[in-house]
């Protein structure tokens, strides 16, 4: 998924200033997003050890930003974390 200027990111949960900044440059340069196949319009982007749930309006070209959580880790770097 990308986009070519800065979205307009609606924040609905008052999410801190650097996961909207994150999540717009993410967009931006082209994010890894992956379609809900139950909800049109909606996706998981993955951002490094970031991911959002977010809704892309087909009317405004607004995001709206439903979720963000920390990734779990690879499970090849979960083992080498534990040697």
């Amino acid at each position: 998924m990308k986009f070519n200027r800065k979205p307009v990111i609606d924040n609905l949960r008052n999410y801190p200033r650097e996961i909207i900044e994150r999540l717009a440059t993410a967009l931006r340069d082209g994010a890894v997003a992956q379609a809900n196949p139950r909800c049109k319009c909606f996706y998981d982007v993955s951002d490094g050890d970031r991911g959002f749930f977010i809704h892309s309006s087909p009317v405004t070209g607004h995001v709206w930003l439903l979720a963000s959580w920390l990734a779990e880790p690879a499970p090849a770097l979960r083992t080498a974390q534990l040697k």
